[in-house]
C-alpha cells in the first residue's frame, strides 16, 4: 500500500446519507475496532432500530439524538492500494463554513445524492463550492437506491440532473455510482440488486483517482507563527507547508523582503540539518533579524506575490450583509491584516448560479461574490490553483468568520505601497 493518502471531502444535502455512506466505508475496510461496533450495535437494538452505520460518526451523544452531523471531522480507512482521510463536511446551512474549511483540505469529492429526493438547494451549493475550490475529481453516488427498488429509470433520470448542473459549473464528474449506503450495494461490493449497473464499485473507483503532486517537490513556503527568545538564541517557529528548508540556505521572509541565512533547524531532541513539507520546526538565522508572526519565509529566487490589491471569489457566511468599504480583517496563512472590499464585480446566487448583480455594493448570506480585495498593507498571497496555503484565505469581522475565500488573480492588477 502507498504512502500517500488521499484526502476526500464527502458533500451533499443534509438528509441524503453522508454519514451513514462513511460509517459504511469504515465498516467494511475493517477500519474500527470490533468494541466500537458492537457497542453501536447495541445502542441501535436499544432503540428499537436497525444498524445504524451513521452512528459510528456521532461520537457525541447530542448528535446521536439529533441525528446530524455538526463538526468537521477527519478519519481514517484503507483498501489495498492506499489509506484515506476522509474529511465528514455537514450540509446544515449554519455550516458552511465547516463545509468550506474541510473542502479547501480535500484531494478529491464524493457529492452524494438521494435518488428520492434529487437534485437540492444543498446539493447544488456545495457542488459549487467544490468548483470554486478547485476540486477536479469528483465522485457523484446516487444514495438509497434501496427506497426506489433498484430501478435503473430513477437511477438515470436523478444522473442526468446532476450532470446538467454539474456541466453549468464546469464539474466533469469521474463517475456516477447508484449506491444504497444502508445496505452496502455498490460501496465496496456488488451485490445483487443492481445487476444493469456494470461499473465500478464506489472504493474501485477511488482506487483510481490521483494523489495531487508532493508538496515536498514545491517551493519553500514556511509561514511564522511565533518567534521565541531563549537565552541568546531568537528561535522561529511554524509548518513548513511547501518544500524543504536546509542549514546554510538563503531565504527571504515576505511581505518585509528581508534576507538571510538558515543557521541552525531546531527539532526537540534532534541535531537536523533538513526539515520538508508537514514538519513542525524552529530555525535560527545567522543575521539578528526582527522578525514577527505572519512573514513567510521563501526560496530566494521562488516568491510568491507580494500585492495589497488582489481579485478573489468569496462566499459570505454571515446573515449580516457585507457593505463595501466597512473595515475586515483577512487571515491568511499565519498572517493577519486590515482590509475592505474595493469592489463587489457581481453578485451570484450560489444556489441558481445566476448572476444577481453587476457591480454591487452588497453581498448577502450564502451568495458568492466575484470582488476585489484591497489589504492595509502588502500581504502575501498567491493563486489558489498555485499554491493553496497562500491562495485561500478567511475574512473576519468582530471576531467572526464571516467568509471564505479563494484567490484567483494577483498578477493583473496595479499594486500600490510596493
Amino acid at each position: 500500500m502507498g504512502d500517500n493518502k488521499l484526502k476526500i471531502v464527502i458533500v451533499g444535502h443534509v438528509d441524503h446519507g453522508k454519514s451513514t455512506l462513511i460509517g459504511r466505508l469504515f465498516y467494511d475496510t475493517d477500519s474500527l475496532p470490533s468494541d466500537k461496533i458492537e457497542e453501536i450495535r447495541r445502542r441501535c437494538e436499544d432503540l428499537g432500530r436497525e444498524m445504524e452505520f451513521a452512528f459510528l460518526l456521532d461520537h457525541l451523544q447530542e448528535e446521536r439524538e439529533q441525528g446530524i452531523t455538526i463538526d468537521t471531522a477527519q478519519s481514517f480507512f484503507k483498501t489495498d492500494k492506499r489509506g484515506y482521510v476522509i474529511i465528514d463536511a455537514p450540509g446544515h446551512r449554519e455550516f458552511l463554513k465547516n463545509m468550506i474549511t474541510g473542502a479547501s483540505q480535500a484531494e478529491c469529492a464524493i457529492l452524494i445524492v438521494d435518488a428520492v429526493d434529487g437534485v437540492q438547494e444543498q446539493t447544488k451549493r456545495h457542488a459549487y463550492i467544490l468548483d470554486m475550490l478547485g476540486l477536479k475529481q469528483v465522485v457523484v453516488v446516487i444514495n438509497k437506491m434501496d427506497l426506489v427498488d433498484f430501478n435503473e429509470k430513477r437511477f438515470k433520470e436523478v444522473k442526468g440532473l446532476v450532470e446538467a448542473f454539474l456541466d453549468s459549473i464546469n464539474v466533469k464528474p469521474s463517475f456516477f455510482i447508484p449506491i444504497s449506503a444502508k445496505r452496502g450495494d455498490n460501496v465496496a461490493k456488488k451485490g445483487d440488486t443492481m445487476s444493469w449497473y456494470n461499473g465500478y464499485t464506489l472504493l474501485e473507483a477511488l482506487d483510481t483517482l490521483n494523489n495531487q503532486k508532493s508538496p515536498v517537490d514545491k517551493p519553500l513556503q514556511f509561514p511564522v507563527q511565533d518567534v521565541y527568545k531563549i537565552g541568546d538564541k531568537r528561535i522561529l517557529v511554524g509548518r513548513i507547508e511547501n518544500g524543504r528548508i536546509k542549514k546554510g540556505q538563503q531565504v527571504v521572509f515576505l511581505p518585509s523582503q528581508k534576507e538571510s541565512i538558515i543557521k541552525s533547524i531546531e527539532v526537540f531532541m534532534e541535531d537536523r540539518i533538513e526539515a520538508e513539507t508537514g514538519e513542525s520546526i524552529g530555525i535560527t538565522l545567522k543575521d539578528p533579524l526582527f522578525i514577527e508572526r505572519g512573514e513567510i519565509i521563501c526560496e530566494k529566487g521562488y516568491q510568491p506575490s507580494r500585492v495589497d490589491r488582489f481579485k478573489a471569489n468569496i462566499f459570505w457566511m454571515s446573515q449580516r450583509p457585507l457593505d463595501i468599504n466597512e473595515r475586515l480583517t483577512i487571515r491568511c496563512a499565519t498572517q493577519e491584516m486590515s482590509c475592505t472590499i474595493d469592489t463587489i464585480e457581481k453578485r451570484v446566487d450560489s444556489s441558481s448560479l445566476e448572476t444577481i448583480e453587476r457591480d454591487a455594493d452588497k453581498l448577502l448570506f450564502t451568495e458568492v461574490g466575484s470582488v476585489i480585495i484591497k489589504t492595509k498593507k502588502p500581504i502575501v498571497i498567491e493563486n489558489f490553483n498555485e499554491i493553496k496555503e497562500l491562495g485561500r484565505f478567511v475574512l473576519v469581522r468582530d471576531k467572526d468568520t464571516i467568509a471564505g475565500g479563494i484567490v484567483t488573480h494577483t498578477s493583473d492588477l496595479i499594486s500600490e505601497n510596493l
